[in-house]
């Protein structure tokens, strides 16, 4: 983003050559003879002032608390095929978006296809715990992949427990009454769906289908849940357990810390943007699906 007049009116570049996201806050978007005109109090490392905005090299622009956007602007980032999010500070939730990214559907026809047979199925989900777990796992039946990923799981908590000073007597959380649950459960639901918004931003960006997941089948954000869990243990359980100690320190409400940790850790991590390369990685780069 740069200040001045910049003169693009008219180009249309393609996603592939676009530079990434743009993140604004506390200020008004508008249209001024073709291009976005950005007016700032000042965001994050955003500085206050006045800017003009190349969005024909953006593939998305995210627009956090504070901002106000007018017709026009939809309808230049309509017209070139740049996408729009709106979001809470840093990503913690995600609000809306305008249904436009790639111009290139290449990711999300490899994911459907994969989807839609088991064995490459399989093979995804393979990979996604490969991921989380640091080995690939022998065994192809779902059902036990989940239940050897449980099981490492409770380790994980009770070692991150410890290394944070928690209290820790197991996940335990009910849907009914969710304040019921010991402050570190509570915060890492808060947490939870912090890093989820998160992988909802980048499958947004990237032009995936939120719904197919390849290890969670049911809700509406499946390949979003699928996302978030990869970061489960280097970003969900740190934040939540480190917000625990910061509320008790402070005396603050439990989750205005894990938001407040949430962003800050998105930001300095760039989060989003690693989980943007994570989804291409699954989805480019073998053939286990081509002839599924």
């Amino acid at each position: 983003m740069l200040e001045g007049r910049l003169g693009l009116e008219t180009a249309r570049v393609p996603q592939s050559d676009r530079h990434g996201l743009l993140w604004l806050g506390r200020g008004n978007l508008t249209a001024e003879d073709g291009t976005l005109r950005f007016v700032t109090a000042g965001a994050g490392d955003l500085r206050s002032g006045d800017y003009q905005i190349p969005f024909q090299m953006l593939s998305c622009i995210i627009l956090q608390p504070g901002c106000t956007v007018s017709h026009d602007v939809l309808r230049l980032l309509a017209r070139h095929g740049t996408g729009l999010l709106a979001v809470g500070d840093d990503g913690v939730r995600m609000y809306a978006s305008m249904p436009f990214g790639p111009d290139d559907s290449a990711l999300a026809r490899e994911q459907a296809r994969c989807w839609a047979a088991l064995p490459p199925r399989m093979s995804k989900a393979r990979k996604l715990y490969a991921w989380r777990l640091g080995e690939v796992l022998p065994n192809a039946d779902i059902a036990v992949l989940r239940g050897i990923e449980g099981a490492r799981m409770k380790e994980i908590y009770k070692r991150l427990a410890q290394q944070y000073g928690i209290r820790w007597d197991g996940r335990r959380y009910d849907r009914a009454d969710p304040t019921s649950a010991t402050p570190a459960n509570q915060a890492i639901n808060h947490a939870a769906s912090a890093v989820e918004a998160a992988a909802m931003v980048a499958v947004a960006c990237t032009g995936t289908l939120p719904q197919l997941g390849f290890i969670h089948e049911d809700s509406g954000n499946a390949f979003c849940l699928d996302v978030a869990d990869l970061f489960r243990d280097t970003f969900t359980l740190p934040i939540a357990f480190g917000a625990v100690r910061e509320s008790e320190n402070k005396g603050e409400l439990l989750e205005r810390c894990v938001r407040r940790a949430a962003g800050k850790a998105f930001r300095q991590k760039q989060l989003v943007a690693t989980m943007i390369d994570r989804i291409k990685e699954l989805l480019n780069g073998d053939d286990d699906c081509r002839d599924a």
